[in-house]
This record gives C-alpha cells, sequence and structure tokens, in this order.
C-alpha cells in the first residue's frame, strides 16, 4: 500500500478577490500563506516525510509547496515543476470577477463554464496578453500546447501524461510524493485515479491548502481517500 497526498494550493490574491484565476500567475493571500504553514504544520503532526514533489509552474503552487516543506524541514527533496499541473485556462474569463459574471451571463452559465467538463469558457485571441505565448515560462511548449480556452476534460488529457510519465514511475520505486496543484488540475487526477463520472467530478470541491490522503493498491488504485485532520 502506497500513500499518496494532493494538496490544492493555498488562497491566493485573486481567490480572495472572487475572480477567475486559471494561468494567471497572482501570489498567495496572506491568509493563503498562513494556510500552506498549517497544512505543513498538519503533516509534520502525523509524522508525513516525501522523498519527491510535483508542482505546477504557477507560483501560488510553488509557494505552497515551499511552505509546506519548510515546516517538515525538507526544502532539500528535489521538486519539479510542469505546466501539465496548472489550473485549467479559462480564456477570456481570466481575471474576471465572479459573482459579476455570474450577473452577466446567469448562473447556470458560469456554472457550466466552471464545472461542465467539456464545456469552454469564451475564447482568447493570440494577441490577448493573457495568451501564455507570450511567456518565458512556456516557450518550449508547441503551439497546439499553448490554449486559448481549456475545459475539465482537456486539462485532464494534458496531466495524465504527467501522471504516467514522472508521478507513477515515482509511486512504484517506493517514493513518497506530494503534489501541490490546483482545483482543477487535481480534479482531473482525482477523476482518473477514482474513474469517477462526469457528474460526480462536477460537484467535487477542494478546499485550499488541505492535504488529501490517498492511499493506493499495488495497481495504483484508490484503496481509500481522506483529509488530514
Amino acid at each position: 500500500m502506497q500513500k499518496l497526498v494532493l494538496i490544492r494550493h493555498g488562497e491566493s490574491v485573486w481567490n480572495q478577490e472572487n475572480r477567475f484565476t486559471g494561468w494567471e500567475d497572482v501570489d498567495l493571500s496572506d491568509n493563503g500563506l498562513q494556510q500552506a504553514v498549517a497544512a505543513g504544520k498538519l503533516l509534520a503532526k502525523h509524522g508525513y516525510t516525501f522523498d519527491v514533489g510535483f508542482t505546477s509552474v504557477l507560483k501560488r503552487s510553488i509557494k505552497t509547496m515551499h511552505f509546506v516543506l519548510e515546516q517538515l524541514d525538507s526544502l532539500w527533496i528535489p521538486v519539479n515543476k510542469s505546466w501539465r499541473l496548472n489550473e485549467r485556462f479559462y480564456g477570456a474569463l481570466q481575471g474576471l470577477n465572479k459573482a459579476e459574471t455570474t450577473e452577466k451571463y446567469g448562473e447556470e452559465q458560469v456554472h457550466k463554464w466552471r464545472r461542465d467538463p467539456h464545456e469552454h469558457p469564451p475564447a482568447i485571441t493570440e494577441d490577448d496578453k493573457r495568451f501564455p505565448g507570450h511567456y518565458l515560462r512556456y516557450t518550449d511548449l508547441t503551439y497546439r500546447e499553448l490554449p486559448l480556452t481549456e475545459n475539465l476534460s482537456e486539462t485532464m488529457d494534458r496531466a495524465l501524461p504527467f501522471w504516467h510519465e514522472h508521478i507513477v514511475p515515482a509511486i512504484r520505486d517506493n517514493k513518497k510524493v506530494i503534489i501541490c496543484a490546483h482545483g482543477n488540475s487535481l480534479r482531473a487526477l482525482v477523476q482518473y485515479i477514482e474513474n469517477m463520472s462526469d457528474e460526480d467530478v462536477s460537484k467535487l470541491d477542494i478546499p485550499t491548502a488541505t492535504p488529501w490522503v490517498y492511499e493506493l493498491d499495488d495497481r495504483l488504485n484508490s484503496i481509500r481517500h481522506y483529509y488530514l485532520k
């Protein structure tokens, strides 16, 4: 039996402001920083140690991992960063206030954009400042990998290769793994691990900076999962 720990990043400044964030590289709020420290202390209290970590390339995820590992006196372990663990790309919604967007487009439509695995938010164009192709961290991505919008199914499609090529080998090598990512990239991994239906995953909420432990069998099927308290 192997344990895998998932953590959604601590509250970001845009979480605090109730804005769609996506690939925008916003920082942790003061509360989010405190949440990350508290998550690390909770893991330490339960005796957790790790051999390797995985994060996105967005600072709210990277910093959460840093503060968690600092509490575990484990800043020395390797942490692998990949855009494939980024939050889903919310297209033209990125930066917009969620309540104001709901007033404009209606609750049903906004709910579909946020939770329907096959619903695309409005797309941006390549000349939009939010287009990832403008940023150095994404220079190695192919044209097809640079999103203009993205649904949850597409988030899963780009997260799963990283899962199979990097995370699974670490688990099979008996390494203790921690993943710090985002609501939707974690939702995509959970849907795969649990073989969840689209309907069930659309109802899944993952709280910020709360360690979620998976116990996996030899085939990496879920035995059980729970939040640490």
